[in-house]
């Protein structure tokens, strides 16, 4: 297995929000990523501390668990409601930090499986041949529109408010994280990526240079292509 991650500022933000955590040569294949939100350095907090606490949960808690399809799911949640937690209680601590919060979707790779938890509008891809489909539904306002017929998907692209979330960590004590499991096969490409490079990125180009490219080299062209795409001020 090849992985390989790579984060921009953009173009228009003063600091970097997104955090990641990308497995190497390491026992678990576990993948995470989060965007951060808020003022100050509000954001960038947020996303560092739900990572960091969802790989720490996951790790010291594996072992123990019965590392069957249920626990493994039971894990993940478990472990993302620990990291909305600590967001919560870090938010309390210091007043410039109030209001933040982060998106979050955790990959983990075990037993040909692809188990999966998500929260917020990032978004986990599966290239498998020549079919890429988004396994993750957006926590949005647009996506909650378009659920119920008031517009169309097409429409959802370039709406207003499509960058209104409607479930995200660290802003209320109850989380409820999307869990679930996918069959993962030997040749298939996950992709995991925050609403910087979908929102610019449509799935036809991200489907052409992630399935076409080495992880490494896929990573820098998807965000050259954002940059590419992406405003300027």
């Amino acid at each position: 297995m090849k992985a390989f991650a790579e984060s921009d500022i953009g173009k228009v933000r003063e600091n970097n929000q997104d955090s990641y955590y990308c497995a190497k040569e390491e026992r678990l294949n576990l993948y995470i990523v989060a965007d951060g939100m808020g003022g100050y350095n509000g954001g960038e907090v947020a996303s560092s501390l739900a990572v960091a606490a969802v790989k720490g949960y996951f790790e010291n808690n594996f072992a123990s668990s019965q590392n069957d399809r249920e626990s493994i799911l039971a894990l993940i949640r478990s472990a993302i409601e620990y990291a909305n937690m600590v967001v919560i209680e870090k938010a309390k601590s210091e007043k410039e930090l109030e209001g933040m919060g982060t998106t979050l979707d955790l990959c983990f790779i075990y037993n040909n499986k692809l188990y999966i938890g998500h929260v917020g509008d990032s978004r986990i891809y599966r290239i498998r041949k020549e079919f890429i489909r988004k396994l993750t539904k957006d926590h949005s306002y647009v996506q909650q529109l378009v659920e119920d017929g008031k517009i169309t998907k097409e429409e959802a692209v370039h709406h207003p408010k499509k960058n209104m979330i409607t479930k995200a960590l660290g802003v209320s004590s109850m989380v409820e994280p999307d869990v679930y499991v996918k069959g993962y096969l030997k040749d298939d490409v996950i992709v995991m990526c925050t609403d910087g490079l979908s929102n610019m990125v449509p799935d036809a180009k991200l489907y052409e240079i992630a399935s076409q490219q080495e992880p490494d080299k896929a990573s820098k062209m998807l965000v050259e292509e954002a940059n590419k795409n992406g405003r300027t001020g």
